[in-house]
């Protein structure tokens, strides 16, 4: 299901992507080519703040504001490939940031539902997303323990950070047979 674009053109980058998913994600050991070409399609640059933008396919998280980071790309595509996901998937992602998660996931799935509590990330990241001509990610603010019930049941959920605990409320809003990815 890979898209082209909304007319972005990240010039001059394509390179490095193209690196980016040699030296770092294949190299390592990722060998989903759905979830490889996803991350060679998205531009990473579009999503962290413009004074970072030469370091955009260094091997780390990088600060988008807020005190959030932008996860590293292995991380991303580590998490994209356990997840499994199908073409026909409707997925929920915890913790939107930047969008960059987001937007490699609308490369795999029909329909990515993605929460953020930080208003300003939130609005900033669907900006992003619509600039990239990506519409089938829907961008909600709110508080991410609490899954996204109205938008569910998902196929699949993916968590961008940590918690002590698994909460319940996101094994509910999943469809039998559902997966978590969850760090």
């Amino acid at each position: 299901m890979m898209t082209q674009l909304g007319g972005f053109d990240p010039t001059g980058t394509k390179w490095q992507r193209e690196a980016m998913v040699a030296d770092q994600l294949a190299a390592r050991g990722l060998t989903d080519q759905r979830v490889l070409s996803a991350m060679n399609v998205i531009p990473r640059e579009h999503f962290i703040p413009a004074q970072l933008r030469e370091h955009a396919y260094l091997d780390g998280a990088l600060p988008i504001g807020d005190g959030q980071t932008i996860s590293q790309p292995y991380t991303v595509a580590f998490m994209c490939e356990a997840l499994h996901t199908t073409p026909t998937d409707r997925i929920l992602e915890i913790g939107t940031g930047s969008g960059y998660g987001a937007a490699v996931l609308s490369q795999l799935a029909k329909e990515v539902h993605t929460i953020e509590r930080i208003p300003e990330l939130a609005d900033a990241a669907a900006e992003k997303l619509r600039q990239l001509g990506i519409n089938n990610v829907f961008v909600h603010i709110g508080d991410g323990t609490l899954g996204l019930p109205e938008a569910g049941p998902f196929d699949g959920i993916i968590v961008t950070a940590g918690g002590e605990q698994l909460p319940r409320c996101y094994v509910q809003q999943l469809k039998d047979g559902g997966r978590i990815v969850i760090p």
